[in-house]
């Protein structure tokens, strides 16, 4: 794991093999939210989408639905009603709420929030309103699980912590002490953060989560993971005082950089990045993949490219789709790609060629600490599947819509903007009486009109009876353009 930290963002980097699998960037400027707790207030509920927006002092009203409403019984217990229950029964506009933030705030979509509140630590996640315990399913030995939950149950016994718990996977082979210190923690933090709601007036932040570096030595160090490196002195020692308290076993694992290349660039990390923004992915082989996100999914298409392999066509199409399901599962951690994603690989004819591709997909997501359910083959030859999607996308982090063609990726040809000229000069030699115009356009545009286009231009004089004149303008677009009456 590589820590970049600067004052204005931290990045981390998860290495495996050699390669970059996963970034995570945190600016000053707009953090992430999954995870804080807000007091907020009611705006405006909707019977028909049975959903509810909140104000938690954000940019933009955050999204409750009825189906991440608690309701409590008089104890403070979560109650395990009926979905089909009207939101209008549970809450009303301007009233006051408990929310936690689910899902940032993506695209237009503000933040998405629950009112099933939970607050976590190194090897537990402490649900106040429930009696529940539940283990983490990578935790996959049935004798381990049965141990963790009765580990819990006693300890929460012998502290009076009334509260659910779940056991993280990284509580794998963890002692008594190590669970107890975690529950304690987890319950003083609560305690602390029931007195900031009573005190509180909506809307108001009540609980903000760790920063970036200090929440990926919680969540993401793991057994196989050889080394922590950081670059900045002062953080290293903030993230080696916070391991030694709450992730002892990662605190022989950090390492400060010190050497003269950023520590991005010795990685090549860097290069990744820049490799992710774009559109196409290539393959070993010769093939490549074309990666389109938009608002409502992801699309990746398969193709052979240059190669052309040295059996038959099936037996080229067959390796490329297996190469092309291990780089795309890469990618999709890489890009941090969510929602629904389609993928077109190459159409195969063998069904066991199929199912072999299916099977690798899902073996390189194995890896992936998103959720990702996978469909089979359809119809049309096409894989679907959903990445559960917490963040921004690498690319909605790092870029914004072009101002030149507002994200739709292309930009009228100079020939359109050519024949668009000529409809307005009509317009314009219909409605005022003077002999000359100027046409203020880009230099793409202004070069096409004075060349392949100079035939067009003297007829167009001809028929209106004006003079054109021609200026290039080098702040304009190539679809931005002006006729001016002189």
């Amino acid at each position: 794991m590589l820590i970049n930290s600067t004052p204005v963002q931290t990045r981390v980097a998860v290495v495996e093999s050699g390669v970059l699998a996963e970034i995570y960037v945190e600016r000053r400027s707009h953090k992430g939210l999954v995870g804080n707790i807000y007091l907020g207030r009611v705006m405006r509920v909707l019977p028909g989408m049975q959903a509810a927006f909140v104000d938690v002092g954000l940019e933009r009203a955050s999204f409750l639905h009825v189906s991440d409403l608690v309701t409590l019984d008089p104890e403070g217990v979560e109650v395990r009603g009926d979905e089909t229950r009207d939101i209008r029964d549970i809450v009303c506009e301007g009233q006051s709420v408990v929310a936690q933030v689910v899902k940032d705030p993506l695209g237009s979509k503000g933040a998405r929030v629950t009112t099933h509140l939970s607050v976590s630590s190194r090897y537990l996640v402490f649900m106040p309103h429930t009696r529940h315990v539940g283990i983490s399913q990578r935790i996959e030995d049935e004798q381990e699980r049965e141990r963790l939950r009765m580990l819990v149950e006693q300890t929460a016994a012998e502290l009076g912590a009334s509260g659910g718990f779940i056991v993280r996977t990284a509580a794998e082979g963890v002692n008594a002490e190590g669970v107890a210190a975690d529950m304690r923690f987890l319950v003083r933090l609560w305690a602390s953060v029931r007195e900031r709601i009573a005190l509180a007036s909506a809307p108001a932040l009540v609980h903000e989560d760790l920063p970036l570096a200090m929440r990926t030595l919680r969540d993401l160090v793991r057994p196989g993971l050889e080394k922590i490196r950081i670059d900045s002195t002062e953080n290293f020692e903030k993230l080696r005082e916070f391991a030694r308290e709450f992730v002892p076993e990662a605190a022989d694992r950090l390492e400060l950089y010190q050497g003269d290349r950023p520590i991005f660039d010795l990685y090549s990390v860097e290069d990744e990045i820049e490799k992710a923004l774009g559109r196409r992915v290539q393959l070993k082989s010769g093939g490549y993949l074309i990666i389109d996100q938009t608002e409502a999914m992801t699309t990746i298409d398969v193709n052979t490219g240059a190669f052309v392999g040295n059996r038959n066509l099936e037996e080229t199409i067959f390796k490329t789709n297996l190469e092309a399901a291990t780089a795309l599962a890469r990618q999709l951690r890489v890009r941090n790609l969510g929602g629904i994603i389609i993928i077109d690989f190459i159409d195969m004819q063998d069904p066991e060629h199929r199912r072999q591709v299916l099977r690798n997909l899902e073996r390189a997501l194995e890896r992936d600490p998103a959720r990702a359910t996978i469909s089979t083959v359809s119809e049309l030859g096409l894989v679907q599947m959903t990445r559960k999607r917490t963040r921004e996308s690498l690319e909605r982090t790092l870029c914004e819509t072009c101002s030149t063609c507002q994200g739709r990726g292309t930009v009228k040809s100079a020939e359109t903007v050519c024949y668009e000229i000529f409809r307005e000069i009509l317009r314009e030699a219909r409605s005022y009486e003077n002999d000359t115009l100027l046409v203020l356009a880009a230099q793409s545009v202004v070069d096409r009109l004075l060349d392949e286009e100079s035939g067009n231009v003297a007829d167009l004089e001809e028929f209106t009876g004006k003079t054109i004149r021609f200026q290039v303008e080098t702040m304009y677009t190539q679809e931005q353009y002006d006729v001016v009456l002189l």
